[in-house]
């Protein structure tokens, strides 16, 4: 996959894809502005600046106005907000990019942040933030979070509280949005057919307006725990969503690469040790995955399971049981390539689409500010040992690290005495 990146004379960074051919083209702005930069009486104020973006500009008065500009377009948009980054992104037909490039850098500097769209958008958010509490699936991973890094901006939910949601006002939303919509904290993405040489010059004009002041830092991740912790919430569910987790590291950190073949290892894909065992071999849930989620700062391991009711501690512990077998035992060199394999495949199928490779790429700047081919990602991953696996598992399957979440009708003490690896 080829790229290019350029840094204006402001320190807004561009990265350009080129897809030669490809019938797309998407612009994907990425500021560095999520829930970990913010204080506890503002929680939830990146993810409520993102959806008044969309609320109008001095060009386009209505939120109606940006909607029917990008729908006559034929356009796809949306936005994302996490802890680290809060994300604006249109895709539409190649030749339509001046158009998007236009509408997207207005509505990213402009927003009105009117006080009468500021009114009703809190009762929608206040509407969002219940619909996810009502998805068990969903908010067992806010759970965990909360019991993991517990009062501190990584154990906040992204949307904040209905408090804080009901209690913001213009004054903070343009405070927020000075202190961290800035130019070194911002990167544009255009991934698709276009130009290259052409784009630079369009990007600059339309992105030079973007403040080149100081960025406001985020609140340092503080790590402590040293015992195993439950965190159980009670809800009459038709069955019990969970999520066992332990500490890994930051995204920079090198030992990534052997955490991404161990989690395939344990939860990825259908053929994995823990789909075959929870799935095919016991029956006792439909869904089973694990995955690694690294931060600029920190970094966790977990597994994630919807399981029947009356079954709960038989999977928690088979699931701690795979993860110490990975201790205690060597893959075997066939599972070792398989998981490399399918690491490699699923990499470069998801990468298919202009959106997708735009945010391949803002990922990485934001978080890194670096970005890695595929084939750069995918080498460490085939370096990968045996040896590295299983000492990996002997440094992070400890049980003073280990932490489980779960929604449903088991409560936490008859599961804190099976917290430990066998």
């Amino acid at each position: 996959m080829k790229f290019n990146k350029t840094v204006l004379t402001n320190g807004l960074r561009i990265i350009t894809v080129p897809m030669a051919d490809n019938p797309s083209v998407t612009v994907l702005v990425m500021v560095e502005a999520g829930s970990k930069y913010e204080t506890k009486d503002v929680s939830g104020i990146s993810h409520f600046l993102e959806h008044m973006v969309f609320k109008g500009t001095p060009r386009r008065p209505k939120a109606s106005d940006i909607s029917r500009e990008l729908d006559s377009l034929g356009a796809h948009y949306n936005a994302f907000t996490s802890q680290e980054y809060t994300g604006y992104w249109a895709k539409a037909a190649a030749h339509r990019l001046d158009a998007l490039v236009d509408i997207v850098a207005d509505m990213c500097q402009n927003s009105l942040l009117d006080e009468n769209e500021m009114a009703k958008e809190k009762g929608v958010i206040i509407e969002e933030l219940r619909m996810y509490r009502d998805l068990p699936q969903q908010h067992v991973q806010e759970v965990v979070s909360a019991l993991i890094y517990g009062d501190q901006p990584a154990g906040w939910p992204v949307g904040g509280t209905e408090e804080t949601v009901a209690g913001f006002t213009r004054a903070d939303l343009a405070k927020y949005r000075a202190s961290h919509y800035v130019s070194s904290a911002t990167t544009v993405m255009v991934a698709g057919s276009f130009d290259e040489a052409a784009i630079i010059p369009k990007l600059e004009e339309a992105f030079g307006g973007v403040p080149a002041s100081a960025k406001a830092a985020k609140i340092p991740v503080h790590e402590s725990q040293s015992a195993p912790a439950v965190k159980a919430e009670r809800k009459e569910t038709d069955q019990t969503h969970l999520v066992i987790a332990v500490r890994t590291f930051p995204i920079a950190d090198k030992r990534n690469a052997a955490i991404q073949v161990l989690s395939t290892i344990l939860g990825g894909g259908m053929s994995s040790r823990l789909f075959v065992k929870l799935r095919d071999g016991l029956g006792i849930c439909y869904y089973v995955r694990a995955g690694n989620d690294p931060s600029t700062d920190h970094g966790n391991l977990s597994v994630s399971a919807g399981v029947d009711n009356s079954r709960v501690a038989e999977a928690v512990k088979v699931i701690l049981a795979e993860c110490a077998r990975l201790k205690d035992e060597p893959v075997p060199p066939a599972e070792l390539q398989k998981a490399k394999d399918y690491i490699s495949g699923t990499t470069m199928l998801e990468l298919e689409t202009s959106e997708a490779r735009a945010e391949f790429c803002g990922y990485q700047e934001v978080l890194k500010h670096k970005v890695e081919s595929p084939e750069e990602i995918l080498k460490r991953v085939n370096a990968v040992t045996a040896a590295d696996v299983q000492a990996l598992a002997r440094e992070i399957f400890v049980d003073a690290g280990l932490n489980l979440a779960l929604i449903g009708r088991t409560d936490e003490k008859s599961l804190r005495e099976l917290l430990r690896f066998p």
